[in-house]
């Protein structure tokens, strides 16, 4: 344990909260999504968050991610705290710093695949030829060079969060952030992406951090974060954990 706890303190933090808090107001009701949450996350780590609905999975999910802000305690990424960002600046830290995956897709339909995964770019600010060559790689390495010009509707679901998954690194991000990115894919198909996903984490270094209920993730993730009641209820490494690798042929043990 205590060359673990070493190796961790050696580790470079991305992602750090503090006492984060969460309160939604319902008329005269007070409702307590999260109860002074203490989180580091450190760069190119694989963390899965899991806890049942209503548990505050979701709410901490968007505190880490830039799309809500804590009633109290402070949320980090790269050091800078975001609730001391003004508009502008939280929409530059989503465009550079944060890449999304949600469980129903996003995509454009209107858009081919290479438009869905270059439009990131844009916003970035890069320039045409800039943006449609790094897109090529991108869609290349997910398996889906040579469907650069369908639309979503041409693709099937797998094919889709593939997409989703070369549009999330698009801006080279220092966070991936995935929604129950295997929620709406059958066991095979969401098996392959859970291993893109570890790959991706792998190859390009970039931290994940996915909010699931598929056990499945438990197999990659090198930490797994339970919530329950807006706390943490505990943390595991994955060697600690008694389960087997999913095999992508579809069969679990």
């Amino acid at each position: 344990m205590a060359e673990e706890k070493a190796q961790a303190e050696e580790q470079r933090t991305v992602v750090r909260t503090q006492q984060v808090k969460k309160i939604y107001r319902m008329g005269n009701t007070e409702v307590h999504a999260l109860r002074g949450v203490d989180l580091e996350i450190y760069t190119g780590e694989y963390l899965s968050l899991m806890g049942p609905s209503g548990s505050g999975k979701s709410t901490l999910f968007n505190m880490v991610g830039g799309l809500d802000k804590p009633s109290e305690g402070k949320v980090y990424i790269d050091e800078v705290d975001v609730a001391q960002l003004d508009a502008y600046e939280l929409a530059w830290l989503r465009c550079r710093k944060i890449g999304y995956i949600f469980q129903s897709f996003n995509l454009i339909p209107v858009m081919t695949a290479l438009e869905n995964v270059t439009l990131p770019m844009v916003f970035a600010g890069l320039t045409s030829d800039e943006s449609r060559d790094k897109g090529m790689v991108l869609l290349q390495k997910v398996g889906l060079g040579d469907r650069h010009s369908h639309k979503p509707y041409e693709l099937s679901g797998g094919q889709q969060q593939r997409v989703a998954v070369a549009r999330a690194l698009a801006n080279d991000p220092a966070v991936v952030l995935a929604d129950e990115p295997t929620a709406n894919l059958d066991l095979r198909t969401g098996t392959e992406i859970i291993e893109l996903l570890k790959e991706m984490n792998e190859t390009s270094g970039v931290t994940i951090i996915s909010a699931t209920h598929d056990h499945k993730m438990l197999s990659i993730s090198d930490r797994v974060v339970w919530i329950k009641d807006g706390q943490i209820e505990r943390v595991a490494l994955r060697k600690d954990l008694d389960i087997e690798v999913v095999q992508v042929a579809g069969e679990e043990h």
